[in-house]
C-alpha cells in the first residue's frame, strides 16, 4: 500500500506541512484512483486530502518518542 508515500516520522526533523500535504495527497489519489479527479468529484477529494492531512499532522504530533518523555 502506497510505498511511495514518504516516511513522515523523523525526531530530528519533523515534517513540513508540504511534505504532510504530500503524504496526504498521494494517500488520497491512491485509494480513489483518480490522479486528477473529475469536477463532480474535485471538493469530495480535497476535503479527503485535508482531512487526511490534518489527521497525520494530529497523529504525528501525539506519538511519544523513546527516550524524549
Amino acid at each position: 500500500m502506497c510505498r511511495s508515500i514518504k516516511q513522515l516520522r523523523n525526531p530530528a526533523q519533523p515534517p513540513t506541512e508540504a511534505e504532510i500535504e504530500a503524504a496526504a495527497l498521494q494517500f488520497v489519489r491512491k485509494v480513489s484512483g483518480y490522479r486528477t479527479p473529475s469536477t463532480a468529484n474535485q471538493a469530495a477529494f480535497d476535503a479527503a486530502v485535508a482531512e487526511i492531512a490534518g489527521a497525520t499532522r494530529h497523529l504525528l504530533d501525539s506519538l511519544v518518542v523513546r527516550g524524549q518523555l
